[in-house]
């Protein structure tokens, strides 16, 4: 526990009224959860705005308020904080409160429209190898060294994110692997953290619905660059078109990856095959389990990431060849008929392309292609035509589906991707709403040799529908139409 006034600190306050020796147990911004002890910080969200709650949390025993404007009736038994920004006092605030975590720790965020969760979860998985205590934030699972626990966002919000960072300390773990989301940096929840370091996979057109135009897009990704503390780092994909744009006003020192062109860290890929890489990075050859060039890409960052942050080379090149592709990101099984099934994350227009574009360059002609695919509900709209030309145009046969159509029609989803499909590719796709119906016949159709891609969701095991999450699990219907009764199988 500690005073309101210990955990304010380097918070931009406008004005306070009540005591500053508020003893706080507990930081909230859900109003149901308060109870005495609590420290309520009024935030203002997408749906909701924690400033109509205020009275509400009073009653239910709080005895301090943060805020952005200070309620009309000002109790006088209540401390009331009127701040510049809730979100960023209450990302400062946690990380006072847990006694600043992440100078403790060596933090590296790992940002851009993809790449993030392989890179993050294969350093974590390098790290641990190389036999140090480390912690992991992804999308798909949150890891302190050994013990894991659920992931609910890319980025958790910031008291929790801070919670689990001091948790890692406390365990003993050294380094700390986590992505970071453009939703995290517009909205503070990685505000007062201190990183090791900084990585930039890559940028496309993703999450419009949220920042409206490509540009907020980009400055959001290079506000965390713009933040990161002198004596840290940055790697930044120069194959990128955005990657130096990132880094024009960093403190960071910046290092340069690429596949494409000269840079820091360098790679070329010397073969590609459903089995793996071979990759000579920096003049080192190397084997990987990893299939793709944007897995090349990955593994490059890892490569760059771990030599920034101290680790033996040969040690690292090593572990490299020894690291497992992520669930759900080009997740690979095949049928005792021959048939292939690859299960991808893939929900944006250039992931899309890339995963299909890696498929067609390894089989080479051989087999089709058939490609499940569809578009997330209350999300970016104007990527649902993009997608289904990229799927269409590209694979020999095409079903479009439903993916999480959460409080949307979808079929009316389903009428804006078929808008992207050219007259010549129309009759080599499909339109099948139900998710399980369309992997299936995707199945009955395929053939020896053939190759079946759903993309998408990856390594979620539910289907979101009306707000409802139903159990799905792509891998696990593959298997069950494959004969295959589990992973291990």
């Amino acid at each position: 526990m500690k005073t309101l006034k210990e955990i304010l600190y380097k918070c931009r306050i406008r004005r306070i009224t009540g005591s500053l020796e508020v003893v706080v147990d507990e930081i909230i911004f859900d109003s149901r959860k308060a109870a005495s002890g609590n420290v309520f910080v009024a935030t203002r969200g997408t749906l909701t705005d924690g400033h109509n709650f205020i009275d509400d949390v009073v009653k239910a025993g709080v005895k301090a308020v943060i805020c952005e404007r200070m309620p009309d009736d000002i109790r006088e038994d209540i401390t009331y904080v009127e701040v510049e920004n809730s979100a960023e006092a209450m990302a400062l605030m946690a990380s006072n409160f847990y006694d600043n975590p992440s100078a403790q720790i060596r933090l590296t965020g790992i940002t851009g429209t993809n790449g993030k969760t392989t890179t993050a979860t294969l350093l974590y998985q390098l790290f641990k190898n190389l036999g140090y205590k480390t912690g992991l934030i992804s999308t798909v699972r949150n890891k302190i060294h050994d013990r894991e626990i659920q992931a609910t966002h890319t980025t958790p919000d910031a008291v929790a994110l801070n919670a689990l960072l001091r948790a890692m300390v406390d365990e003993g773990c050294e380094f700390c692997f986590m992505e970071v989301s453009s939703h995290a940096v517009v909205q503070h929840r990685v505000t007062g953290l201190t990183f090791a370091g900084g990585v930039f996979t890559n940028l496309t057109h993703d999450h419009l619905d949220f920042h409206k135009t490509f540009d907020a897009y980009l400055k959001a990704k290079k506000t965390f660059f713009d933040n990161l503390p002198a004596g840290s780092f940055a790697i930044v994909n120069a194959d990128d078109r955005n990657g130096l744009v990132m880094v024009q006003n960093t403190r960071a020192r910046v290092k340069t990856a690429a596949i494409k062109r000269q840079a820091d860290f360098h790679c070329r890929i010397l073969e590609n095959h459903f089995d793996g890489l071979q990759l000579n990075i920096n003049g080192n050859e190397v084997w990987c389990r990893l299939v793709g060039n944007f897995n090349a890409y990955n593994l490059l960052n890892i490569y760059a990431t771990a030599l920034m942050l101290g680790a033996d080379e040969e040690a690292c090149l090593t572990g490299l060849s020894e690291l497992k592709a992520v669930d759900g990101r080009f997740e690979y099984i095949k049928s005792p008929a021959g048939m292939v099934g690859i299960v991808d994350y893939a929900h944006t227009p250039d992931a899309l392309l890339n995963v299909i574009s890696t498929i067609n360059a390894i089989r080479g002609g051989k087999g089709r292609l058939i490609t499940v695919v569809g578009a997330g509900g209350d999300r970016d709209r104007s990527k649902r035509p993009v997608m289904a030309s990229i799927a269409t145009e590209n694979s020999d046969l095409t079903i479009l589906t439903s993916d999480n159509p959460r409080t949307e029609n979808p079929e009316e989803i389903l009428n804006e991707m078929r808008s992207g499909v050219s007259p010549e590719r129309k009759r080599h796709c499909l339109v099948i709403s139900d998710r399980r119906e369309a992997i299936r016949t995707a199945c009955t159709m395929a053939a020896k040799d053939d190759i079946i891609l759903i993309a998408g969701k990856g390594h979620e095991t539910y289907q979101e529908v009306m707000g409802v999450k139903h159990h799905f699990d792509d891998r696990e219907e593959l298997r069950e139409y494959f004969g295959i009764l589990s992973k291990e199988d």
